[in-house]
């Protein structure tokens, strides 16, 4: 309230408090320097321009979409004002999460309002937060930036999705109230430790004394920092390993056929994190039948490892797991009830084993095919 009452009795005169020095303009305003730095209040003098998003309890998604606001050209080092003032907003560059309107043409990014369906597209259905909407107008924009890339490479694009579908569809959905399984089914075990509800405790406590709108400033300011540099991880993440993974499962995917007749085991030329790519990359080269077992040295190049393929990407259970006679068995007692020289273990659950050898690696998987 307090925040708001601040801004209602300054907002006929926006444009002289956005020339004024930044250090002294009430609502918070902060700048990000570098990717992972802490946040530090500017004092420069210049004009800026000025984000909107709404004052009192805040979640991730206004959060992160403020901060990416605040990684384009158009919206860098902006003021960032926190009000539901609807003067205030309207007074304002861009605003997200409260005003009750979509239209990028003015970079108005709510989506509470009553017929609101907006879609990522390209395939994802998932109802959009503001984090999701400011990403699907400036993702391509804050990735290449961040990357020093053409806006225009092809790389661009492909990341622009892979981390819509790696991070931001999940902020979007949880503040949405979708549930990520239909709701039939119970969870077996509860997680607090995602994202969204990291940013959440942020929020100052029911029980704290102090709720004055500056404290929940400070608040909102840790959270764009938290979402923002998670963002930023997920944006070289997945620039550093996982598109480069991405080439070498799919060089290893065409050469299956030259590894069994089956066409069901794959070797790994190169340690990379295949399982984030193995599924996409079976639907869109059309692989049929699918990969049972994926066949590795492993991180010593001691021995070689057999893994066996998950039912999915967030499946624990095997497409076709290890035979259940080798689970637990280590060594000779596993060489000699498989027939196969070299064996070191298999797990329990049968979703991994290991072989000496690289030809007994192969072997195990082979026999494993015909269990």
């Amino acid at each position: 309230m307090a925040t708001t009452l601040r801004l209602r009795l300054w907002s006929s005169n926006l444009n002289f408090l956005l020339h004024r020095p930044k250090s002294t303009f009430s609502p918070f305003t902060t700048t990000f320097n570098k990717p992972f730095s802490s946040h530090s209040l500017s004092s420069t003098t210049h004009l800026s321009k000025s984000v909107g998003t709404h004052n009192g309890s805040f979640h991730c998604d206004e959060a992160l979409g403020c901060f990416l606001l605040r990684r384009t050209t158009k919206f860098a080092d902006s003021l960032i004002i926190r009000s539901r003032d609807l003067q205030v907003l309207d007074s304002l560059d861009a605003v997200l999460d409260v005003g009750g309107v979509y239209d990028p043409t003015r970079d108005r990014y709510d989506h509470h309002q009553k017929g609101f369906d907006e879609v990522f597209g390209h395939g994802f259905g998932t109802k959009l937060s503001s984090a999701g909407l400011v990403y699907k107008h400036y993702g391509e924009e804050i990735i290449a930036k961040e990357l020093q890339l053409d806006q225009g490479h092809p790389d661009v694009h492909r990341l622009f999705l892979a981390i819509y579908k790696n991070f931001v569809e999940a902020v979007d959905a949880v503040d949405n109230g979708i549930n990520q399984y239909k709701t039939d089914i119970s969870p077996e075990y509860v997680i607090n430790t995602y994202l969204s509800s990291r940013v959440g405790r942020l929020n100052l406590g029911w029980t704290d004394p102090d709720q004055s709108a500056e404290r929940e400033d400070d608040a909102f300011l840790k959270a764009m920092t938290l979402a923002g540099n998670e963002f930023l991880e997920s944006i070289h993440f997945h620039a550093k390993s996982w598109l480069p993974a991405r080439s070498i499962v799919q060089e290893c995917l065409a050469a299956r056929q030259d590894i069994d007749s089956s066409g069901e085991i794959m070797v790994l030329k190169k340690s990379c994190p295949w399982k984030l790519h193995i599924f996409e990359l079976e639907e869109e080269m059309k692989v049929e039948p699918s990969i049972k077992y994926v066949i590795y040295e492993d991180d010593r190049r001691t021995s070689w490892r057999v893994q066996a393929v998950a039912l999915g990407p967030e499946r624990f259970e095997s497409r076709k797991p290890l035979p259940h006679p080798w689970r637990g068995l280590e060594g000779e007692e596993l060489s000699e009830i498989a027939g196969i020289p070299g064996c070191v273990f298999v797990h329990m659950s049968g979703f991994i084993g290991g072989n000496q050898t690289y030809e007994g690696a192969i072997e195990m998987a082979r026999a494993s095919l015909k269990a």
